[in-house]
């Protein structure tokens, strides 16, 4: 094995790993460096910037169109044709699914009404036999004291009757 004749290895940097020890290297190296993390925040801003990508985007978008009917308008004009009969068609298809479905929630919402007004019906039928039978048992309560006091009245009268013989 053979070994280097000077006593630093390529790139300047000598057997240190904490890189070049001439101050001029070290200098050199930080401003590489720093050109690279400028280099690297500016592309993460540039990436990050979405407001500035959506109008970059746009303007290649819009710029395509006017070269593509500058170079055959005809066909761009036909496009456009298509494009309008497609939205045209699509917001017939959408306004014929919702009146469709106004239309099964109006139903739905009569039928529920049916429904609660069955249920209300019900429930007065219900309450009226309720209160029909509450009235039958004060009445058969009442009808049950008056006899109990002309039973009382009855006996009294016989005791006393007897009593005065």
């Amino acid at each position: 094995m053979s070994t280097p004749s000077s006593s630093r290895p390529e790139g300047g940097h000598d057997g240190n790993a904490d890189g070049p020890s001439d101050p001029d290297a070290i200098r050199a190296d930080i401003e590489a460096t720093r050109e690279q993390l400028g280099r690297t925040v500016d592309e993460l801003s540039e990436r990050l910037d979405v407001p500035a990508r959506a109008k970059e985007s746009a303007f290649r978008a819009r710029d395509t169109a006017v070269e593509t009917y500058r170079e055959n308008p005809p066909a761009v004009a036909g496009g456009a044709a298509g494009l309008v009969a497609a939205a045209l068609g699509l917001l017939t298809w959408r306004a014929r699914r919702r009146r469709k479905a106004r239309r099964a929630a109006t139903a739905a919402m009569a039928a529920e009404v049916r429904a609660a007004a069955r249920r209300a019906a019900a429930e007065e039928r219900a309450q009226r036999r309720r209160t029909a039978a509450q009235r039958m048992a004060k009445q058969r309560r009442r009808d049950a004291r008056r006899i109990k006091k002309a039973a009382k009245r009855a006996r009294r009268r016989t005791i006393l009757g007897r009593n005065k013989r």
